[in-house]
């Protein structure tokens, strides 16, 4: 409520509410940014291509002829009006400034609200279609099993296109969320997962004029002030943003600009909310089918991801761990030149995809050597304490460059010909002390296939039950269950993946539900993570197997199991029998887990000096 008692208030009373109307509106363009703060919603038609941005001059036109009559209107009126009549006039004006001033915001207003409304209208018609489909289908019986799986498959995929077809029209983190569920081949349907296989490459573009308009309200100056060459065709476009090449003006280095979709920061609220409420409905009406954890995960992370200048924290932290293991591992962080909450300037390096076996071939680079590098990589991020684990290493994140001689190094100590570039580094977890451990001595014992410690370790990191033990462990080694157990040094047939996605769809989708429920976030984003690295590995179709990998594995595994039980050694007095003894046991365990390794990588030698 305003106050006409104080006009000297915080809140400025009506009077002076009047005079900032008028002054602002006889002074100011509805759609002029650098001038006042610009909300999301009054400038809803520069985000969608319009041409705001004439009508924004036009407006500016108009405001100086209404500021003249307005001129005019107070000399003759307020000059010579005195006492109450010229309170009258000045409310009086004050209102009709007002009316004029707010016209637009009001119209922009109300077209965001018919916006969200939209919006929100499309994924709740389609929730409850699709929520009265599965309904009808599961509660009707069937002559037969192969009737009623029929029936199901069909019910599948006309749910997976009304809800491929709000994720296009939607776009934003629905892209992300469809991209998500395209992955998750060892849970839901083909119906699901292959309908939204396009989503991967497929993301809508922004428009150069709503790049151009968030970059001057970002940072205060114009676009071509700051690049030169910028090239309106992206490199690449992904759900929250879009990458450009462009030379900086002030060095003429070439670089790559991230921009964040503009739209983004209007809808991600909304669209975050509309996604609890589907979740928590799906949780309600099926609940063995409940997908809350996804949410949680996507509520957790997403707000994250929209700040860029975390993402660059991110990059410069892991480009200056890995900087003195190049060797080992080939990999190569953009250099960061400078970053904004929506805007990420780093170094232009380009490559291949790690599924591109003809460029790879064409490079004479090494498969096996690939393979190695990526294993060295995302086992050091989750394995070494204090290292952040890249939680999205999906095809598109990463690319192989080759190397030409003069970056290879001396002859007497030629490195790798090429190097592994990682992009996208807004999603980092750091894996808690306690729960990395337990994971290192699971893998050892899924390794060893010392069934009693991979349920007992499991239980210790992810809270694993004896009854779910079997069902997880598939999960987390992409095996069923009797090779997850016995032999995970094989590579995968084609009948076994066959045999797990029949399983799942055969009956165990509630449970792997309600586990994936269960379990912490972290772990899911290691499941996640295991998963992009193990179908990353399979591409390259290593002469190797999966031996080398789970190998290098067991080696990080033995590091972080020696770093705990010498830890715990410091209980006991030095060189007594307990610590003489355990200090032993640990180091000889670890010696025989590196050597094995190391046996290896002098087989890859001789094979790569032979050609093999």
């Amino acid at each position: 409520m305003w106050s006409l008692r104080n006009p000297s208030s915080c809140n400025g009373g009506l009077w002076s509410f009047a005079t900032r109307v008028l002054l602002r509106s006889s002074t100011r363009s509805a759609f002029d940014p650098s001038k006042r703060k610009m909300h999301f919603w009054t400038n809803r038609h520069t985000y969608f291509g319009s041409n705001s941005s004439k009508k924004g001059n036009s407006n500016s036109r108009d405001s100086k002829n209404r500021r003249r009559g307005r001129r005019s209107f107070a000399t003759e009126i307020l000059i010579p009006a005195t006492g109450l009549s010229k309170t009258v006039a000045v409310l009086g004006l004050a209102a009709t400034g007002s009316v004029s001033y707010y016209y637009n915001e009001l119209e922009q207003m109300f077209g965001h609200a018919s916006m969200v409304s939209e919006r929100s209208s499309r994924v709740v018609v389609a929730a409850a279609l699709c929520f009265n489909d599965y309904r009808n289908i599961l509660n009707k019986k069937f002559d037969t099993d192969e009737e009623r799986a029929g029936e199901l498959s069909k019910c599948h995929q006309r749910c997976a296109d009304r809800t491929y077809k709000v994720i296009e029209d939607n776009a934003g983190i629905y892209i992300k969320m469809g991209q998500h569920i395209s992955a998750m081949t060892y849970l839901l349907p083909p119906e699901w997962t292959n309908t939204f296989i396009p989503l991967q490459d497929q993301c809508p573009t922004s428009s150069m004029e709503s790049i151009k308009q968030m970059f001057k309200y970002d940072t205060g100056r114009e676009l071509d002030e700051v690049f030169i060459d910028l090239d309106p065709k992206p490199l690449g476009v992904a759900s929250l943003a879009q990458v450009h090449k462009a030379r900086l003006r002030d060095t003429g280095e070439e670089v790559a600009v991230k921009f964040q979709h503009p739209a983004l920061a209007e809808f991600i609220p909304l669209d975050v909310k509309l996604t609890k409420i589907v979740f928590s409905a799906i949780d309600r009406f099926f609940p063995e089918y409940s997908l809350l954890w996804l949410y949680n995960e996507l509520n957790e992370s997403i707000f994250v991801e929209l700040d860029f200048t975390k993402e660059a924290e991110n990059a410069i932290f892991t480009q200056e761990y890995f900087r003195t293991r190049k060797q080992l591992t080939a990999l190569r962080i953009p250099d960061i030149i400078w970053a904004k909450p929506r805007i990420l300037v780093m170094e232009y390096i380009t490559g291949a995809r790690p599924d591109n076996l003809v460029f790879i071939n064409e490079h004479h680079i090494s498969r096996n050597e690939v393979s190695i590098c990526l294993s060295h990589i995302f086992n050091t991020m989750i394995f070494t304490p204090g290292v952040r684990l890249h939680c999205d290493p999906h095809g598109g994140n990463l690319a192989i460059r080759p190397l030409p001689k003069s970056e290879q190094g001396p002859w007497y100590n030629r490195g790798r010909n090429f190097e592994i570039v990682l992009y996208d580094h807004g999603l980092y977890r750091e894996i808690p002390t306690l729960l990395r451990r337990s994971y290192a001595r699971f893998w050892l014992a899924v390794i060893d296939s010392d069934e009693s410690s991979m349920r007992k370790y499991a239980n210790e990191f992810a809270g694993i039950s004896d009854s779910q033990f079997p069902l997880f462990a598939s999960a987390i080694t992409g095996r069923d269950f009797e090779h997850a157990k016995g032999s995970i040094m094989t590579r995968r047939s084609k009948q076994e993946m066959q045999k797990m996605v029949n399983a799942v769809q055969g009956g165990l989708m509630p449970s792997l539900m309600k586990l994936l429920a269960q379990v912490p976030n972290i772990v899911l984003l290691i499941l996640k993570t295991n998963d992009l690295t193990r179908a990353l590995d399979e591409c390259l179709d290593t002469s190797l197997g999966p031996e080398r990998t789970f190998l290098i594995m067991a080696m990080y595994c033995a590091r972080t199991v020696l770093d705990d039980d010498t830890e715990k050694l410091k209980a006991y007095p030095v060189y007594s029998w307990a610590w003489i003894s355990g200090e032993t046991t640990a180091y000889w365990t670890y010696y025989k887990r590196t050597t094995k390794v190391k046996m290896f990588d002098i087989t890859v030698w001789l094979m790569n000096l032979l050609h093999m």
